[in-house]
């Protein structure tokens, strides 16, 4: 029982707040420009100015793990692999392969999984560092797959990938986390002032995105291609987990860095795949359905999955 209740307090406020975020939207509190203001502020200013300031503050020539970030990447690129390998062999439609690809690896790993090592452990410990070795790999391989699959695929190819690639580079947490790595190698001490300045930006970060992501929560999108917007989201919070956690317990992972895994593997599909889905002439409603039903799910799924992991005393 103890365990249980440790688990539902590590899960149960983060989505509280997105539940809150979803009711202040039905009450008309909330709309869908305050959705869209929020996503660009949270991915500009307040998530970036978060992960900087934990990376200048850990000590990185201690704390950087390389067998970590390796996991990681590996991970990342052998699922990506091998779920468009299967993709390509069982799905009849292959317009839907773009999306359901996506949808099935890219999870929303740089809020939630910041939002729960911080709930669990009061700082992002190898979150950071799980996100560099993750989220470029997630862009690229997006890019790649909904290229090849998107409707669009004549014309502007190699426009749309350099801008992509471009995007990759230019991307705000990525800047900031290596904004950061000097203030870490060097032990650069930042001054009283220019902390708190930072905290003040950094501590409404997760419940501002929190807030966001639940109050664009739309559930009727998920019922267009319903079946396979189903199996993409299975993949995606119950058989990655169940594939490379146990190799993360034989790599000796442990307490943050478990919980950094559990969130790149389980975490729900990320809005950020509607985006690019639609703009890159994949199927939309199709990743729509993923982001919705993934989300629906993911409390129960990572609950369990924290769960099964404290009961086992890996976290």
């Amino acid at each position: 029982m103890d365990n249980f209740i440790y688990s539902l307090n590590a899960t149960v406020p983060v989505f509280v707040v997105m539940i809150v975020g979803w009711l202040l939207k039905q009450k008309g509190m909330l709309n869908d420009n305050f959705v869209n203001v929020a996503d660009r502020f949270n991915f500009k200013v307040t998530l970036p100015i978060l992960l900087f300031r934990d990376i200048s503050a850990m000590d990185i020539k201690s704390d950087f793990n390389l067998t970590f970030f390796l996991y990681c990447m590996i991970a990342t690129s052998i699922c990506f692999a091998a779920i468009w390998f299967f993709a390509e062999l069982f799905l009849k439609d292959k317009s839907l392969i773009g999306s359901f690809v996506q949808g099935s690896f890219r999870g929303s790993m740089a809020v939630l999984g910041i939002a729960f090592v911080q709930n669990i452990y009061g700082n992002a410990g190898l979150a950071p560092l799980m996100i560099v070795a993750a989220v470029p790999l997630y862009n690229i391989f997006s890019v790649v797959v909904l290229t090849i699959r998107g409707e669009t695929c004549g014309e502007g190819v190699s426009s749309r990938v350099r801008a992509s690639l471009v995007g990759i580079i230019t991307n705000p947490i990525i800047i900031a986390i290596f904004a950061g790595l000097p203030f870490s190698l060097l032990e650069v001490e930042l001054p009283g002032i220019a902390l708190k300045s930072l905290n003040n930006f950094a501590n409404m970060a997760t419940p501002l995105a929190l807030i966001a992501i639940g109050a664009g929560f739309q559930l009727h999108q998920a019922l267009g291609k319903f079946n396979i917007a189903v199996a993409a989201s299975f993949i995606k919070l119950i058989l990655q987990p169940a594939i490379f956690l146990p190799v993360a317990v034989m790599l000796g992972f442990r307490d943050q860095a478990m919980i950094a895994v559990l969130i790149m593997l389980g975490a729900p599909a990320t809005p950020t795949c509607y985006i690019m889905a639609k703009n890159m002439g994949n199927d939309s409603v199709l990743a729509s359905g993923i982001v919705v039903l993934s989300m629906l799910i993911s409390p129960i799924s990572i609950t369990l999955w924290i769960y099964i992991l404290k009961t086992m005393a890996y976290i």
